[in-house]
């Protein structure tokens, strides 16, 4: 028989709450784990889907966690990547002629000296 888990979304979100607040670290810290754990087991990942709903662990998701990209997906919110067409071949590179430095010529302006 399976325990059930003892993270819950109330919580998490109360957490993140608090920490957006005040910026209390630990709470942000405590949060992140739990949603890692979350978004990284296969066993609650409807957990994480539901979680998602809301707007402030959606955003720590995109900040911190990216999962959001492998979820979107998955449920095929993204664009299709465009694929490139194949590359045309350049020309061939003609060599360039090098110039020849000229020699200085007289100074325009006499010497001060």
């Amino acid at each position: 028989m399976t325990r059930p888990s003892r993270i819950s979304r109330g919580r998490i979100v109360e957490q993140l709450r608090l920490a957006s607040r005040k910026g209390d670290r630990a709470a942000l810290t405590l949060a992140l784990e739990e949603m890692r754990t979350l978004a990284l087991s296969p066993r609650y990942w409807e957990r994480y889907l539901e979680l998602l709903e809301h707007p402030l662990p959606r955003l720590v998701d995109m900040l911190t966690i990216k999962q959001g990209e492998r979820i979107a997906r998955q449920k095929g919110w993204t664009r299709a990547r465009r694929t490139r067409s194949p590359a045309k071949p350049a020309p061939a590179a003609k060599p360039v002629p090098r110039r020849r430095r000229a020699k200085p010529a007289a100074p325009d302006q006499p010497s001060l000296f």
